[in-house]
């Protein structure tokens, strides 16, 4: 990325979590309890890392496969296995498969995923990261964007906790950190 474009993705992102700042803490439909609003001075995230921006063909699976998720209450939700991106992170090849809800009328790719930060940084479930379907396959992964489910904030949600298959074995330190202690 040139010096121009990465000013301009830095300004984005920033007015992306002070939006959802906003959000979590005015918001109609926010996760966040009503009793803690008041005291809600925003999420916690990672620097901004330029280098966690990837840009990445989704390898599609001819037939999809169905796979069962298992969610934050026990329950299961199905989702077809749309295909995966292959990339490197800090030299390490790794392999993130993309999803999509076989329940609900939503075509936008889900990647759930858990890597080395996962309960220590970062929420210790999950983090996700949501893509709108490009229709040749070339994404902008941007885990800067990557954010903690609703159930991280409150118990009233049912989250899908990623398949072992996503789950990273070295350090994402983009997007939300964890938000309780």
């Amino acid at each position: 990325m040139n010096p121009q474009d990465q000013e301009t993705w830095g300004r984005a992102l920033a007015r992306f979590r002070q939006e959802k700042d906003e959000f979590f803490r005015e918001g109609h439909d926010s996760p966040m309890p009503h009793r803690d609003r008041s005291g809600f001075s925003g999420l916690k995230y990672f620097d901004p890392e330029p280098a966690l921006r990837l840009e990445v063909k989704l390898q599609r699976y001819a037939n999809p496969e169905g796979v069962m998720m298992t969610t934050s209450k026990g329950t299961r939700q199905l989702f077809n296995r749309v295909g995966y991106f292959d990339m490197a992170f800090e030299g390490i090849q790794v392999r993130i498969h993309a999803y999509q809800s076989a329940e609900r009328a939503d075509a936008s790719l889900f990647i759930p995923f858990r890597d080395a930060t996962s309960g220590k940084e970062s929420y210790g479930a999950a983090r996700y990261l949501d893509l709108e379907v490009e229709h040749d396959d070339e994404y902008a992964l941007d885990f800067n964007y990557a954010y903690n489910p609703y159930c991280a904030y409150s118990d009233d949600y049912v989250c899908p906790l990623p398949p072992q298959e996503n789950w990273v074995k070295v350090p994402v330190r983009a997007g939300e950190k964890k938000y309780h202690e």
